[in-house]
């Protein structure tokens, strides 16, 4: 039987994210925020990576031709970006140079833009794939080649099939009525026009 101790460290909720400074940090910079995160009972804080130089960074647009450096950390004591941010500021970083978002988030688009980046340009690569066996079988049934075994017709006068239950006979529409001289609207007739003097 688990005690009331496992069950609150099973139940324990993390706050997990990355955390991203663009350009070149100022020294000790990694370290001391390191030092300063642990007021938040981190659970794990890895080991910072860098990029190499990115023409355009997707979290800095303001920020062209820099590397990024980031690292991951959980905390098990509520922990906000704009706290974190201010830590970072704290030791002489820009806020604008620090980013902060959730992990899962980070990953999420890491693994979204693989697969963009993984698709055929439709655009440049038009070339369809070979017909497999069963596409060749039936493009023999549905094609104009050999009209006495064709499945589909081009219209419903050339097939040669019957429906069951018989012919349906055509439908009748308006233009099938008889057409009349007698307006529809009333049986009235115009007076006469008044005289106005003018004479042609």
């Amino acid at each position: 039987m688990k005690t009331l101790k496992n069950y609150l460290a099973e139940s324990q909720k993390t706050f997990d994210y990355r955390i991203k400074v663009v350009g070149d940090l100022p020294p000790n910079f990694i370290k001391e925020l390191k030092i300063r995160l642990k007021k938040f009972d981190p659970s794990e804080i890895g080991a910072e990576k860098s990029t190499p130089v990115i023409s355009q960074p997707m979290d800095f647009p303001n920020f062209p031709n820099q590397s990024v450096t980031m690292m991951d950390a959980s905390f098990r004591y509520p922990a906000t970006p704009p706290q974190i941010k201010q830590m970072a500021e704290l030791l002489g970083l820009n806020q604008d140079r620090i980013c902060i978002v959730q992990r899962n988030y980070d990953d999420g688009l890491d693994q979204e833009l693989l697969g963009i980046q993984q698709q055929k340009d439709l655009l440049t690569d038009t070339a369809l794939p070979d017909p497999n066996a069963e596409q060749k079988d039936l493009s023999k049934d549905y094609s104009l080649v050999g009209k006495e075994k064709q499945v589909v017709r081009n219209s419903a006068e050339e097939a040669t099939w019957t429906v069951a239950g018989g012919k349906t006979p055509p439908a009748k529409t308006t233009n099938d009525l008889p057409m009349g001289v007698k307006s529809p609207m009333s049986n009235m007739k115009r007076p006469p026009k008044p005289e106005t003097g003018f004479r042609t």
